[in-house]
């Protein structure tokens, strides 16, 4: 169980003290993740997604806490704006029929949390960036009344000392400045876990990276804030911009960023990124909890370490080392860049290329990090994010000694076969692996994401009605189309 937070303000000695137990509760991971047989286990997957609320006109309802009263199902809980929720779905084993497993618990639960929501006078809607959010939407007055959500705006803004800018570039650019961090709200997420062995984290984790890239590609689902058209996946830019607690720096000097997709190739495990957290980052939320964690590890427990794990959850990295205490204690990878939507099929079928892509790459990424520079990783991710399957990013190739510039829609299929043996060899079933990476398949082939659909809607639309109409009938139409369960590639275009 996680630490409590019930204030929102804290005193100097509180962060200093907690400060220490942060590094008391580094050596003691450090330590327990070298223990014989710590972490071991077969592999499960889990998954959490955010789901916006939206009124009968499709703007967005601030009632996440009055539809959360509707329902006894104690999987969803509150988000960081009052029209967000959170969905997490219960792990299980990799092996077998995982995403057909995630896929019915996703799909049984929007039903009971669109009946809710019903009752409340509202609507579900899965999207990466809800396309009808004005500006008044993404303030400090729509922001979740819960402790933990104004501690963490007012440590933020005090650390950083002045407004949050955002600069988004696209067709129509983005520029603003506000003085919370209420415009976060504005992005929601597919999250997929996956368990994996202490002694292979690294291997795992450099892989997941790299797939990140192309999955996140062919998954873009949020080219439009606040009415403005920017990246087709412009969750990733907002999140970095929306929560930087960074004084406004020379160029020639750029602290790090709590939103970022990492700073180098992990080479001694989990432990590494949690260190990376507490060195890198100051603390948000000092709660200190009454375990003596040394105590717990010599005894042969397995400590909770809340405080660590509290203070690494404040720093968002696009793929984030999850310690838990629970099942004996296990590492797991949290793969945050997808986006919610636009369906259900979607969703697992996105998870089913990353996860199989992950596996398939980590028996040969040792070889493959020589040939490919950090920097370059990162740069393709953003790119992916900016233009989607339009990308054009470097990518190690067997054909050339360096990495080269790959179409990205090419590099998704040249990797759909290793994602399948990725799945296979960890005991996903043979037919539960083609049946999902059909669908991404499908959706490269087709050049069809929910970004590109939006946006094509939209100019269709934008012909016969105002921008501001446009959005509320393109939305309407997603809406239309999502009820159906068919996956995005096999939506049609016309609007009629």
């Amino acid at each position: 169980m996680g630490l409590l937070i019930t204030r929102d303000d804290f005193t100097e000695d509180e962060f200093a003290r907690f400060s220490e137990r942060l590094s008391e509760q580094l050596d003691v991971l450090g330590t327990l993740a070298k223990r014989p047989g710590f972490g071991e286990g077969p592999a499960t997957v889990g998954a959490e997604v955010e789901l916006f609320l939206v009124d009968p006109a499709g703007l967005p309802l601030p009632a996440n806490r009055e539809v959360l009263a509707r329902t006894v199902d104690p999987r969803f809980t509150v988000e960081l704006d009052r029209f967000n929720l959170e969905f997490n779905a219960s792990p299980c084993p990799l092996a077998g029929r995982p995403f057909t497993a995630l896929a019915d618990e996703l799909a049984g639960a929007l039903v009971e949390i669109s009946r809710a929501a019903r009752e409340q006078g509202g609507r579900i809607v899965p999207i990466g960036i809800l396309p009808t959010l004005r500006r008044e939407d993404l303030t400090a007055a729509e922001m979740t009344d819960v402790p933990r959500y104004r501690a963490l705006g007012k440590r933020i803004r005090r650390l950083r000392g002045g407004p949050f800018h955002v600069r988004i570039h696209g067709e129509d650019p983005l520029a603003l400045d506000t003085d919370d961090v209420a415009m976060e709200g504005a992005g929601t997420s597919f999250q997929v876990h996956l368990r994996v062995p202490p002694a292979c984290f690294s291997k795992y984790y450099n892989a997941a990276q790299i797939a990140t890239i192309p999955a996140l590609a062919a998954s873009c689902n949020a080219p439009i804030l606040i009415g403005h058209r920017l990246w087709d996946e412009t969750r990733i830019a907002l999140f970095r911009q929306a929560v930087d607690d960074r004084l406004d720096a020379p160029a020639a000097f750029h602290p790090p960023s709590r939103v970022s997709f990492g700073y180098g190739w992990v080479r001694e495990g989990a432990a590494e990124l949690f260190a990376e957290s507490v060195r890198l980052h100051a603390p948000l939320l000092p709660v200190i909890g009454n375990e003596d964690p040394r105590q717990t590890l010599a005894s042969g427990g397995i400590p909770a370490l809340a405080e660590l794990r509290l203070h690494h959850g404040t720093v968002w990295r696009w793929n984030r080392a999850v310690y838990d205490p629970g099942c004996g204690g296990h590492f797991r990878i949290e793969y945050r860049a997808l986006p919610a939507g636009p369906t259900v099929v979607d969703m697992l079928a996105s998870a089913a290329f990353l996860l199989g892509t992950t596996l398939g790459l980590a028996p040969e990424v040792d070889r493959l990090l020589p040939a490919y520079p950090f920097e370059l990783a990162r740069h393709a991710f953003y790119r992916a994010a900016q233009h989607g399957l339009d990308a054009v990013v470097p990518f190690p190739c067997d054909e050339a000694p360096s990495p080269r510039a790959t179409p990205i829609a090419a590099l998704c299929e040249r990797l759909v076969p290793l994602a399948r043996s990725g799945l296979v060899g960890a005991g996903v079933l043979e037919s539960e692996a083609d049946r999902w990476l059909d669908v991404f398949a499908a959706r490269v082939r087709s050049r069809q994401t929910g970004a590109r659909w939006q946006r094509a809607a939209l100019e269709a639309l934008r012909a016969h009605h105002s921008h501001e109409e446009a959005l509320r009938r393109m939305l309407a139409h997603y809406e239309a189309r999502a009820a159906t369960g068919e996956p995005v590639h096999a939506w049609s275009s016309a609007l009629g």
